[in-house]
């Protein structure tokens, strides 16, 4: 049998997406059977010091301190973006110019200014057979594509309502210190974009519908916090004392917005999102439901492997049935374990990869594209224009 074609992978940054998306590299090709065999060629970070760890805790063959070098280099084939927001419409466009495929992290970019500049790289890109897409990884989720199966089947009937919740509790303690995501010039907005951009995605992609207006509040809760020397994860470093030195926090802590969705041939869905990190005791509750007018999907990824499903002509009485998303016939399952042995956080970003392999081996465009992540952006901005002007409709 002939060996692969290698795939040879550049990524930016090592912190909490690097090691995610280090492992996705890694693991993809020893489950699932690739048209090209990616290889950890090269990673780069400012800190010479701090990437050579992680390269060598990683399985990087390769460090650079200057992201310019890595595109520059004639043994890259794809650029894997896990920077702030700030830096990826610098990134991307420079890889796409030189001909690199791209894989940028969500959301796309700090603005849609921006997030425009980078699909119109992206399209011109894909006219020389160079690819790229944004890594929006629930969608790799069994359970929540199993949900997407089943809209598309049309065993919901016509979309009616679709709820949505990204909770989190990471930054309720007001005494935490700041890192990169407080800090606007660096990460474009606070729990909107970093959390719910997921959920925005996740709605869209599920119902096949595409948010058409807005009406937003935006809240931030604790406007200043310790400094703490590193900014870095979801979380800092250093000290927290009363007379620390403290900075500003320039982003929203919470998101709330009602949303009407387009409705393609039909009328459209209406939304409710909700976006915090300051909901004590959910830790990564990404929940999704969508009512229909046959029937319903439930999903809530802090118990990821389950699905609930309602159809009102099978069981009108017996409220929802609990699907467990680990059999071979279910998305992405049957290449890992035994039926009723679960998946976890680093499996979709697992699936990420091999969806991107294949599409890049097949030549075809993988998705969420640059263009899908830029109506994303466009409702974050609708959502903050919105909220900034007494919660006023704002299409999208």
């Amino acid at each position: 049998m002939t060996a692969a074609k290698p795939l040879r992978v550049g990524m930016i940054g090592y912190a909490f997406m690097g090691a995610a998306h280090s492992h996705a590299w890694r693991t993809a090709p020893r489950f699932f059977d690739l048209p090209l065999q990616p290889r950890l060629t090269a990673v780069a970070g400012r800190s010479a010091e701090g990437v050579r760890a992680a390269a060598d805790k990683l399985g990087w063959e390769s460090v650079e301190t200057d992201w310019r070098r890595l595109i520059e280099r004639d043994d890259i084939d794809l650029i894997d973006i896990c920077t702030p927001g700030d830096t990826h419409a610098e990134i991307a466009i420079a890889a796409l110019e030189a001909g690199k495929h791209v894989l940028c992290e969500k959301p796309l970019a700090n603005s849609v200014e921006e997030a425009e500049r980078m699909t119109l790289a992206a399209e011109s890109a894909a006219k020389r057979g160079v690819l790229s897409m944004c890594g929006f990884s629930y969608r790799r989720t069994p359970a929540l594509a199993l949900a997407k199966r089943f809209v598309d089947q049309g065993r919901l009937g016509e979309i009616r309502h679709v709820r949505a919740q990204y909770l989190q509790d990471w930054l309720s303690d007001p005494t935490a210190p700041m890192t990169w995501r407080l800090d606007k010039s660096k990460s474009g907005s606070g729990s909107l974009g970093d959390i719910g951009a997921h959920s925005i995605d996740a709605a869209q992609w599920v119902t096949g519908q595409k948010i058409s207006g807005v009406s937003a509040l935006l809240e931030t809760f604790v406007r200043e916090r310790p400094l703490a020397g590193d900014m870095v994860g979801l979380g800092g470093h250093g000290d927290l004392s009363a007379d620390a030195p403290r900075g500003s926090v320039t982003v929203d802590d919470a998101a709330i917005f009602g949303a009407r969705f387009d409705g393609g041939a039909g009328p459209g869905a209406i939304g409710v999102f909700e976006a915090t990190r300051y909901a004590l005791g959910r830790k990564n509750a990404m929940r999704l439901e969508v009512n229909g007018s046959l029937g319903s999907v439930a999903f809530d990824f802090e118990d990821m492997n389950v699905l609930n499903f309602y159809d009102a002509a099978e069981s009108p009485d017996a409220g929802f049935r609990k699907i467990f998303v680990t059999e071979p016939e279910h998305p992405y399952a049957g290449n890992w374990w035994p039926t009723g042995h679960g998946l976890g956080y680093e499996h979709g970003f697992t699936h990420q990869v091999v969806d991107l392999v294949t599409a890049i081996g097949q030549g075809i465009q993988p998705e969420p594209s640059f263009a899908d992540a830029l109506q994303v952006q466009r409702v974050l901005a609708a959502v903050e224009f919105s909220a900034a002007n007494s919660s006023q409709w704002q299409k999208v």
